[in-house]
């Protein structure tokens, strides 16, 4: 599972960010899918958790309209992505340019990681907690 959270170094002008090693020891190979996420992030996805996650995409009727939606936004997005051999990789310009990302925080979700802005996360994470409260 991806547990945790980072805050990677990163090169605005390169769009390289490093994924930390706890997060690259769960990957089997080191490709990963890079896609939108929701709320202005950007989803992280190994091989075997985006083949997952796009049958249950794909199982959705197509006479339902959030269901195209959805999928049209998820797969469209979506983007092979290689990491060095240091486990840095280069966000896509599409994908930097929707999650508005300035200072990278990445964050564990279980199937997937997600990477944030740092301010935006904050923003977010603020409204999660005062739900549980």
């Amino acid at each position: 599972m991806f547990l945790g959270s980072w805050s990677p170094s990163f090169n605005r002008q390169s769009r390289r960010v490093a994924l930390p090693k706890k997060i690259r020891d769960y990957l089997a190979a080191s490709e990963i899918i890079l896609s939108f996420g929701f709320e202005n992030c950007i989803f992280g996805f190994d091989i075997k958790s985006w083949e997952k996650e796009s049958a249950k995409q794909l199982d959705q009727p197509l006479d339902m309209r959030r269901a195209r939606d959805i999928r049209r936004l998820f797969f469209s997005s979506a983007e092979l992505v290689k990491l060095d051999n240091q486990g840095r990789f280069v966000i896509p310009d599409q994908l930097l340019e929707y999650a508005q990302i300035k200072k990278p925080i990445i964050i564990g979700a279980g199937d997937h990681f997600e990477v944030w802005d740092q301010i935006n996360w904050q923003k977010h994470k603020g409204r999660l907690q005062g739900m549980v409260r």
